[in-house]
């Protein structure tokens, strides 16, 4: 390979980074709330609102169905309208964000409804109000599978961010696209397999050690 596709490789290397820390971060600020609304509001939650959860679910299980290369195309116009353009790297963060809020919500409110339901009612007989049974019981109780479930959230990132790369958003996935497969370059095809790989083997590791 030649020092401009090293260059080359390095710098997609970094988009992808980019990308998948920031929408990454956005997913987990956004997404955790969003689970300890589902949790809070389903019947014999803390704050029970049946309305309000079904809407809630509706609205999550609404942009989760939609696959993420369609709903990629579909959020132009508010890309546009966030960054100023609809191509490179900022761009790609608000379409990975919007997928990956839904995503890891979901897991989540999984790893949440998993607490012992005991340990709600015991907080709650001493007194403790909603923010002190979500602070102090919900999030830290939760907390091993909230963080392997931000570890999938990072690793499906990863994958999407190569797919965004289809429509101009830079990193691997542009470098594959445009060199490995409409240049025909295997060696750059390979490289891009081979970074990916220790990318995500990277990202699955820290989880599994956090």
């Amino acid at each position: 390979m030649s020092e401009v596709m090293l260059q080359l490789l390095l710098r997609s290397l970094w988009e992808t980074v980019l990308m998948t820390a920031a929408s990454g971060l956005i997913s987990l600020v956004a997404g955790l709330p969003l689970g300890l609304a589902l949790i809070a509001t389903e019947r014999g939650g803390i704050a029970e609102n049946l309305w309000a959860n079904r809407i809630l679910a509706a609205i999550i299980n609404g942009f989760r169905s939609v696959p993420f290369i369609i709903l990629l195309v579909a959020l132009i116009p508010v890309t546009r309208l966030i960054v100023g353009t609809s191509i490179g790297t900022w761009a790609a963060i608000v379409p990975l964000s919007i997928a990956a809020t839904p995503y890891y919500a979901r897991i989540a409110e999984v790893s949440l409804r998993e607490v012992d339901r005991g340990l709600i009612e015991a907080a709650r007989a001493m007194g403790g109000n909603r923010w002190t049974i979500i602070s102090e019981v919900l999030v830290p109780e939760a907390l091993p599978g909230i963080v392997a479930g931000f570890t999938v959230t990072l690793v499906t990132l990863v994958g999407a961010s190569a797919m965004a790369g289809a429509i101009g958003a830079g990193g691997l996935g542009d470098l594959a696209i445009r060199y490995g497969y409409q240049r025909f370059e295997t060696t750059v095809m390979v490289a891009v397999f081979a970074v990916l790989i220790v990318l995500v083997c990277a990202i699955q590791w820290s989880g599994d050690r956090l």
